[in-house]
């Protein structure tokens, strides 16, 4: 289904939330409860992203911008929808979102065993900087950055993997 479907990026709103419990639920020991995502969708410094195919949600993404950072709060793809990019969609626009807020830097967290979601950071011109013992209660993160995201360099970087979608 994920991979014959016309994903649609657009903004995550509450009418989501149902929907991203379930997907929480079927891809994480730990999911985020409706509490949580209820107060991300409410801040001025969030910004969050929703996957889209047949009106289905298929993924959604969070940014939180400080200054001149911004750090992916979350990117998930429901796990019957992987494998179709939805991945790099929500991630290509996480990061030109954060050059429009005046973002230099991007960072994030990541499982050390998901080297799948570390191939597609690295993508991003991300690379490992240290290690969060015990990050995600049973298991650390690998805490990685991407720095020069407002320059030419990035930009071309984007452009291309958009091209490539």
């Amino acid at each position: 289904m994920a991979g014959a479907a016309v994903t649609l990026i657009r903004p995550m709103v509450a009418g989501d939330i149902a929907a991203a419990l379930e997907i929480e639920r079927e891809t994480y020991p730990q999911p985020w409860t409706e509490g949580v995502f209820s107060d991300e969708l409410g801040r001025d410094d969030r910004i969050y992203l929703a996957a889209e195919e047949g009106g289905r949600l298929v993924g959604y993404a969070g940014l939180m911008v400080i200054g001149d950072e911004a750090h992916v709060t979350t990117l998930t793809v429901a796990p019957w929808a992987r494998g179709a990019r939805i991945g790099t969609r929500l991630m290509l626009a996480l990061a030109r979102r954060a050059r429009e807020a005046g973002a230099r830097a991007l960072t994030l967290e990541v499982r050390v065993s998901n080297v799948a979601a570390q191939a597609l950071y690295r993508r991003f011109g991300m690379a490992p900087v240290g290690v969060r013992k015990r990050y995600y209660r049973d298991e650390d993160a690998l805490i990685m950055w991407a720095h020069d995201i407002d320059g030419d360099d990035y930009a071309r970087r984007l452009a291309e993997i958009e091209e490539s979608l």
